[in-house]
């Protein structure tokens, strides 16, 4: 892949995908090691490692490599978090995971969840953890949805990419936790998408 964007003079694309790898790998070990002290951070502290441990940016800046023209060094580092919208689109994806999830992952040795960090910090019970998580899930879908319709520097095909990544993420934890626990309708989709023919 690297050859290929240097003959297109794009070497740089590559150059953003292994930072998004980076930004990722240096998450996880932040999380092992509160993990291995049995520490629970502060909401905001959780929240400003967990963006990045949640994959949103290694996928998305990985699959803007291959995106030609219309995906420049901005754009790579609009992706990386300089962007309104990527952030909330990584909210969403965060947020929504923990809330559908915490309750698996609390039972094996998992670092804490936003909600746990939540209900440490405020002194809050599990269900006031979902309301304010919930409100701030909203708040995330609005800051989406604003900069999807009002034109801003980041390119549009970027902004729909970013979008894509975050209705998936909604898809996977709808109807419980289909990331760890694979249902039904989880099994129907990728069968629609990857197996069943098209009929045209």
């Amino acid at each position: 892949m690297e050859e290929e964007m240097a003959k297109e003079e794009k070497s740089y694309h590559v150059h953003y995908a292994k930072k998004g790898m980076k930004r990722q790998v240096r998450s996880y070990f932040v999380e092992a090691k509160w993990l291995n002290r049995g520490y629970t951070p502060r909401f905001d502290e959780y929240m400003s490692k967990a963006l990045a441990s949640s994959g949103h940016t290694l996928l998305l800046t990985s699959s803007l490599v291959g995106m030609g023209n219309v995906v420049t060094k901005e754009a790579f580092q609009l992706a990386l978090d300089r962007s309104k919208m990527i952030r909330a689109s990584k909210t969403v994806g965060r947020l929504i995971n923990d809330i559908v999830a915490h309750k698996f992952e609390q039972n094996r040795m998992h670092v804490p969840s936003s909600m746990e960090c939540y209900m440490k910090q405020c002194g809050v019970i599990k269900e006031e953890a979902y309301d304010e998580l919930n409100k701030q899930l909203v708040k995330a879908w609005k800051d989406i949805n604003e900069e999807g319709l009002i034109p801003t520097h980041v390119p549009m095909p970027v902004i729909i990419r970013a979008l894509n990544f975050t209705r998936v993420e909604v898809i996977v934890y709808q109807d419980g936790d289909d990331y760890n626990h694979v249902g039904k309708m989880m099994k129907h989709l990728i069968a629609l998408m990857l197996i069943d023919r098209l009929s045209i």
